[in-house]
């Protein structure tokens, strides 16, 4: 189980590698739901999405064991996208696999 500790390390270690994201009210989704609903842009992140919160800490936690050996990763987009800017981050190699299919703009994105 994950506790609350756990989750606060996480934030301590990944803090240097990501963007703190707002948070903002959606009024629509509140009217609709009853409750107050707020929105985690996290298209604002590297990469676009949350994948780089996990890819980092999974990245900066193994570190010393990853060495200079680097870390590869098969994904067709967000994943990729999170485990290359998370690699690069860290200073480490990286190998992204995509399959053929994927596309163009989540490959160069990857890729940059």
């Amino acid at each position: 189980m994950i506790s609350l500790a756990d989750i606060r390390a996480a934030e301590r270690r990944i803090s240097r590698c990501i963007i703190r994201t707002p948070l903002v009210f959606s009024p629509t989704f509140s009217e609709i739901t009853g409750a107050q609903i707020y929105l985690k842009l996290e298209t604002l992140q590297k990469a676009g999405s949350f994948k780089v919160r996990g890819a980092s800490n999974k990245i900066l936690s193994h570190l010393t064991e990853i060495g200079t050996k680097g870390v590869i990763a098969a994904s067709a987009g967000n994943h990729a996208q999170g485990v290359a800017v998370a690699a690069h981050s860290a200073g480490i190699p990286v190998t992204i696999v995509m399959p053929e299919w994927s596309s163009l703009s989540k490959q160069e994105a990857a890729r940059d």
